[in-house]
């Protein structure tokens, strides 16, 4: 090398993993998450209190391997925990416009983190404690499924997913949970868990048997909740290795 020019080799700074969450003690409500396996892909989930009577959560699946969006997933935290608990902060918060903002900036901060296009399905809610209501919003994620003494029903995209486009539009409505009613959330990983049981063609896992084992349960209990979905994929793909995260989430309104 040429003695007249020094080049310096940039630090590395190795990637920050999105600090574990802890979830929040709710009056009234329960809420868990678990992942089946190694966690080795983008799906991501969170929850705080951001106000004396709301509780945020979110559950994301970011495209790619988690070695490799590692910076993503802590950029999406950020702005889910900062934003979150400023925009809902406020007693008299119109929570559906809330959380449209808050898809909107997190949409944006996503495609600035990964530097253009980069897929994000997420299911973001906000429970109202005092009034047992769920603002919420789909952006392209696996369905999130609501029982109640009425039955099941889906609660469907309501946008595209983020990092898409960067003036994407999302809706918020709003759903009312009695009590005993249970939403359960499940990453891209669960409904597309494969089994090769000497077909043609692989068979996947399908949203339809989440909803048969969630109607079949009794308990009330969330991480138990939980655990019953990620054994039965488990089971169903026959597989020791998991090609891709299994993330169940579940917010329990108590009985």
């Amino acid at each position: 090398m040429c003695p007249l020019f020094h080049s310096r080799v940039p630090e590395v700074v190795p990637a920050v993993e999105p600090v574990p969450s802890e979830f929040p003690v709710i009056d009234g409500a329960e809420i868990a998450a678990t992942t089946y396996g190694a966690r080795v892909a983008g799906d991501f989930y969170d929850s705080l209190r951001v106000s004396p009577e709301r509780i945020l959560f979110g559950l994301l699946d970011v495209a790619g391997r988690r070695e490799n969006n590692q910076p993503i997933l802590s950029a999406a935290q950020k702005v889910f925990r900062t934003l979150g608990s400023e925009l809902f902060a406020p007693s008299d918060v119109n929570e559906s416009d809330a959380m449209v903002m808050l898809c909107l900036q997190l949409n944006r901060q996503l495609m600035e983190a990964a530097g253009g296009v980069h897929s994000c399905p997420a299911f973001m809610g906000c429970y109202n404690e005092k009034f047992g209501t769920l603002c919420y919003t789909n952006a392209g994620h696996t369905p999130g499924l609501l029982r109640d003494s009425t039955g099941m029903v889906e609660l469907p995209s309501t946008g595209l997913p983020l990092g898409l486009f960067s003036h994407a539009v999302c809706e918020a409505p709003t759903v009312g949970m009695e009590k005993g009613a249970v939403l359960q959330l499940v990453s891209r990983g669960v409904v597309e868990g494969k089994c090769k049981a000497g077909q043609a063609e692989d068979l996947e896992f399908g949203l339809e048997r989440v909803k048969e084992r969630l109607g079949a349960a009794n308990s009330y209990n969330p991480q138990a909740l939980c655990g019953l979905i990620l054994n039965a994929v488990g089971e169903f793909t026959c597989e020791p290795l998991v090609p891709d995260d299994m993330t169940a989430l579940v917010l329990v309104r108590t009985p």
